[in-house]
């Protein structure tokens, strides 16, 4: 399933800075933690964030229209397994499905779930 840049803008990625030396410009420099080829800089710290969050919002222009997959916030991806009773005959149509869409069965369940929840 394919995101929209208002959902990857909208997703809470942590946002580090730094101060650089004078050799590198002497401005503060921020970058995304988790995409740490996305940076900006700035005389301010307020002024670097808002320059990464700029480079972000070009960079998910040019991945979203090349279908790449642009990684979202570590915190998000963490999983828990669960144990879930199922009927086999459901669960061999749910394979049977999710494998159409080249999906595995915990990705299409949660994908569906998500899907009753976001109404």
């Amino acid at each position: 399933m394919m995101k929209s840049k208002a959902y990857y803008l909208n997703l809470e990625y942590g946002i580090a800075t730094r101060k650089l030396s004078e050799e590198e410009g002497g401005d503060i420099l921020a970058y995304y933690t988790d995409l740490p080829f996305i940076a900006g800089d700035g005389e301010s710290i307020e002024e670097a964030i808002n320059d990464a969050k700029s480079a972000f919002a070009c960079y998910l222009d040019v991945a979203l229209e090349k279908g790449d997959v642009v990684k979202e916030p570590s915190h998000l991806m963490k999983t828990k397994r669960i144990n879930i009773t199922v009927p086999i005959y459901a669960l061999e149509q749910i394979d049977t499905y999710a494998k159409s869409l080249n999906m595995n069965r915990s990705t299409f369940l949660v994908e569906s779930a998500l899907k009753q929840v976001r109404v």
